[in-house]
């Protein structure tokens, strides 16, 4: 299947759609998609619209049924032993580091060890708990060093939050190394690692917790929504209650086979309401199916990505991705030295790049650690992603690719 797909995708009958479908979304005068973006999702229109009409037929939009589903299928697919539905991957941070703290007794001393290259939720989530971000640097893979890390390590230390930036699990292995050596409770950000596998197994069994994001530029794209999966089914149990504003029965569980409504129910936590919906959860099924060989694909544009910068490794700093992980290339990241200037080249070509991220110690709440990254720093202000969609052509790709080679060479 994988070799057939990337075959498939390659002919001129794909691109033609893939044209005729750019074509169609312009003359709707919402957006330029005749321009190279940097995501553009795609859907199995068709299929997500059965899922969600029967959520409709059966006026069940809600918590339960499809997210009930969903579950099972992420279980299933990922080999994880738990998986709660979420309305997004912030909301599955937040409430691991609610449900950690108050589970080991950690107090507002206590550190967890994170990086300052990623999005902004995964740090907030360490501050909203009342507990210290303590920064590492990260390597030349983008994700946490493991030696930066054992440095960081004090004795208030109880966490290490490892994020899997674009899909990459970086030294992950080591990682898990540490926090066995150190006793430390490990939580991945798997915001970008749908599909990732490592060592061809998807990671994460060895984490207390992993939280996935389904939003809507992510590899397994709704319109919002995530995932979390405790190892522990006490904690899964409790998630489900936290995330029902602490009640210890949702609306489905209370409807018995009759129909009847149990209206009966008892607050056990202060929670949130953080739970999924049928609706998004019915995308997410369809999504699923498509996973795989979408990331095939995502993989094979790495690959002309990678081929056409071959001869330019001086100008061009390619990101590291260890033999050992098949990465979900939710980004396709480069280094250079000018990268404000060679936005503005892209962008003149209507081809709009990004950037993931800034670093966080930039950031007023975490300027207690500026300076302490240098690494993480100098990445900040040189990287680049490119586009990295299903829509993108080989034809894209090289456009893409000779704008960049053109501007560095001036």
């Amino acid at each position: 299947m994988h070799h057939y797909w990337l075959k498939v995708i390659a002919t001129s009958n794909i691109r033609n759609k893939i044209l005729f479908y750019k074509q169609k979304i312009l003359l709707s005068n919402e957006v330029d998609f005749m321009a190279i973006q940097l995501f553009v999702p795609t859907f199995d229109v068709d299929g997500c619209l059965a899922e969600i009409k029967e959520c409709l037929e059966k006026g069940w939009t809600g918590l339960g049924f499809k997210t009930l589903q969903f579950e099972e299928e992420w279980k299933r697919y990922t080999g994880l032993p738990n998986a709660h539905f979420l309305n997004s991957a912030t909301s599955g941070l937040n409430i691991a580091f609610d449900i950690l703290k108050e589970r080991y007794g950690w107090n507002d001393d206590t550190e967890v060890i994170t990086t300052p290259l990623t999005f902004v939720s995964s740090n907030h989530a360490i501050l909203l708990a009342g507990l210290k971000a303590v920064f590492a640097d990260v390597d030349n893979t983008l994700c946490l060093d493991p030696n930066d890390v054992e440095k960081r390590i004090t004795p208030n230390t109880k966490a290490i939050l490892y994020v899997g930036l674009g899909g990459n699990t970086g030294h992950y292995d080591e990682i898990v190394s540490l926090c066995e050596k150190y006793d430390l409770k490990l939580i991945l950000d798997a915001a970008h690692m749908a599909g990732t596998r490592l060592n061809g197994e998807i990671p994460g069994k060895e984490a207390e917790v992993v939280i996935y994001s389904f939003q809507a530029v992510k590899n397994l794209p709704t319109a919002d929504s995530g995932m979390i999966c405790f190892k522990s089914r006490e904690l899964d149990d409790i998630v489900r209650k936290k995330t029902w504003l602490g009640i210890n029965k949702d609306t489905f569980a209370r409807i018995n086979t009759k129909g009847n409504y149990k209206w009966k129910y008892d607050v056990e936590y202060v929670g949130q309401k953080y739970h999924g919906n049928s609706i998004m959860a019915a995308i997410g099924l369809v999504q699923l199916k498509h996973l795989d060989k979408e990331n095939s694909y995502r993989r094979q544009i790495a690959e002309w990505y990678t081929k056409g910068f071959a001869s330019y490794n001086d100008k061009i700093k390619l990101i590291e991705i260890p033999q050992n992980c098949e990465s979900s290339r939710h980004l396709f990241q480069i280094i250079v030295d000018d990268r404000d200037g060679l936005i503005e080249a892209l962008n003149q070509e209507e081809i709009f790049p990004g950037v993931h991220y800034t670093d966080n110690t930039e950031y007023r709440m975490y300027g207690y650690a500026n300076g302490t990254c240098p690494n993480a720093s100098y990445i900040s202000d040189h990287v680049i992603s490119l586009p990295m969609h299903m829509r993108l052509s080989f034809d894209d790709v090289q456009t893409i690719i000779n704008t960049i080679l053109k501007f560095i060479s001036k």
